[in-house]
């Protein structure tokens, strides 16, 4: 049975040795992984099923779709709709463009349920 302690080790220090040599962190994370995976002996399928079952989640898939979702309304119009009207009630007072901001983002907020996809709309 190979010591853990050894693998946390081997794990940390060949992350921070890729990191050193400027390879991406991401390439860093997984090779690190693999190499450490490859010292405890742990099965390879058994590493790809646990990265597929991370990832195979519907919040994860919820994301792209709220974003697709802003973007609709920020091209159908309901955006410049919402500013406009925000702007009718609060852009006259002082601080009014970010109150109208706010106030924008509440609407469409409620609207669509979504912080991203209020970004992804209003944000740009």
């Amino acid at each position: 049975m190979p010591d853990t302690t050894l693998a946390s080790w081997l794990l940390l220090g060949s992350f921070g040795m890729f990191l050193v040599i400027k390879v991406p962190i991401t390439f860093s994370l997984a090779v690190s992984s693999i190499i450490t995976a490859m010292y405890l002996k742990i099965p390879l399928m058994a590493i790809m099923q646990q990265m597929v079952q991370g990832v195979n989640s519907f919040s994860l898939l919820a994301i792209p779709f709220f974003i697709i979702a802003g973007e609709m309304m920020g091209e159908g119009g309901i955006s410049r709709r919402l500013i406009a009207f925000s702007n009718l009630l609060v852009g006259r007072v002082r601080g009014g463009l970010a109150q109208v901001n706010v106030l924008a983002s509440m609407f469409f907020g409620g609207i669509s349920g979504s912080a991203v996809a209020d970004v992804s709309s209003i944000g740009t």
